[in-house]
């Protein structure tokens, strides 16, 4: 009997997915035409964000998720960039709080009251003000509260507390364009791909590379996330244009474990990892199919091909539901948002079919819950690293109200008022020097790494 090949067992190998119907889409949303690689939409169980096409500088939509069909074309939109935004990212502990980035070299944080947005949006909560070139990347800490960490065009990665609006470390270990970044499951470490074909692992608090090694050898944008156990899951070219996917080991990037050639297509492999059920999605603006992978690191090769979602109309960019915004008594377990070049927005749903009603342990782990397991000051001053904090989705998830994000100016050196019968240069130099003049030191603040626009609002 060793020439009969055996089935792997899995209890994923009949997942399937299905598009919702015309009436539970969105339409009429004015997407965006860059051709930046990011997917310009991101999902909660609140609501439904799209970077759109705005003259005069960069605009996304907010909507509700039950706002449903075609959308008014004087929809209010969130409108603060002078530049095109390029990236947008939900907050994970409070579904009111989204950050964009913007060709402006700005990173801006808003928040959206519950109900959606009744009129235009132009004052975000706070400005981050860095980068001197635009920027292209936005995540938020997966540990931490109100730790985020942007990407721009100048070879920079910033680390920002948004409770205050001040960058805790610039990394500056690029020699030429980022493509990629990705936080471990933890936060503590981040991973990167470069247009120098390196990938680097970096100690997200110090700056300094831990790892760095080969990645794919095409001259195209590759990608790199993190898994769960540590293990790095790649996507990027071969020397003739095939598209890959890697798996490698943290310790020994220039080795990696697999490497599998996919086809020949031009658009750049985006992995979504669901980091629950260890199942991957992997697809390309542009594409029309999205292919689906369980990670098994007991079982070689590791990452087994499981089925491809295949449609007829290519994807301009795709948003991802949280696990705890998926129908759990439908046994859906995971959730696309996916763009149309046509201005509609199509739900994805992706099930697992089971005769039970009942529900389904197996398939609903404890997910990550919307509670931070550590305030920024923890992550850090203390230096702490934890596990995110896990909630059960028995029962169901019940979406938390509205918060207020509060922005806590600190001072710096532009703070002070210039001193009266006294030359303000002369003061200064006293001040640099070290002098002795007490008013100078009771006048005198520390100067803030980069200086900030703040500014405050409440719902």
């Amino acid at each position: 009997m060793s020439g009969v090949q055996v089935v792997r067992a899995s209890k994923f190998r009949h997942i399937y997915g299905q598009v919702e119907k015309k009436e539970f889409c969105y339409d009429d949303i004015r997407v965006t035409k860059s051709s930046w690689d990011s997917m310009f939409c991101s999902v909660n169980p609140k609501f439904l964000a799209v970077v759109t096409e705005a003259a005069g500088g960069g605009a996304f939509i907010v909507l509700t998720l039950s706002k449903v069909g075609r959308q008014d074309k004087d929809s209010p939109i969130v409108a603060g960039h002078k530049g095109s935004v390029t990236d947008i990212q939900w907050c994970p502990f409070n579904d009111n709080v989204i950050a964009s980035a913007s060709d402006d070299c700005t990173v801006k944080v808003w928040q959206i009251p519950d109900g959606g947005l009744f009129i235009n949006m132009t004052e975000p909560i706070v400005s981050l003000d860095y980068h001197q070139k635009g920027c292209r990347q936005v995540q938020w800490h997966p540990t931490a509260n109100n730790v985020l960490m942007s990407v721009g065009a100048d070879q920079k990665v910033v680390i920002w507390n948004v409770g205050t609006g001040e960058p805790l470390r610039i990394i500056e270990c690029h020699p030429d364009v980022i493509f990629s970044v990705a936080f471990n499951y933890q936060g503590s470490k981040i991973v990167t791909t470069c247009k120098d074909k390196l990938i680097r692992v970096i100690d997200a608090r110090t700056g300094e590379v831990i790892e760095k090694g080969k990645g794919h050898d095409g001259a195209k944008s590759s990608r790199a996330i993190f898994l769960k156990d540590g293990s790095i899951f790649t996507t990027g070219f071969s020397k003739m244009s095939e598209r890959q996917y890697s798996l490698r080991d943290e310790t020994m990037l220039d080795d990696p474990i697999i490497m599998v050639e996919v086809d020949t297509s031009n658009g750049i492999l985006v992995p979504i990892y669901d980091i629950d059920t260890g199942l991957l999605f992997v697809t390309a603006k542009g594409d029309s199919q999205i292919r689906y992978f369980e990670v098994n690191m007991e079982q070689p090769p590791y990452v087994h091909y499981i089925n491809t979602f295949l449609s007829s109309d290519p994807q301009r960019g795709l948003g991802v539901m949280p696990k705890r915004g998926c129908d759990i008594g439908l046994n859906e377990i995971f959730r696309l948002y996916k763009l149309h070049g046509n201005g509609r927005v199509e739900p994805i749903r992706f099930y697992v079919p089971r005769k039970s009603d009942s529900f389904q342990t197996d398939l609903y782990p404890d997910t990550i819950s919307d509670t931070p397991a550590l305030s920024a000051d923890e992550w850090w001053v203390e230096k702490k690293d934890v596990d995110p904090i896990l909630i059960s989705l028995k029962g169901g998830y019940q979406a938390k109200s509205a918060q207020t994000l509060t922005v806590a100016k600190k001072s710096n050196a532009l703070d002070k008022m210039p001193m009266k019968g006294r030359d303000t240069s002369a003061a200064v130099n006293d001040m640099s020097d070290g002098g002795s003049d007490d008013s100078a030191h009771e006048n005198s603040a520390p100067l803030a790494p980069a200086p900030v626009k703040v500014c405050m609002i409440r719902v």
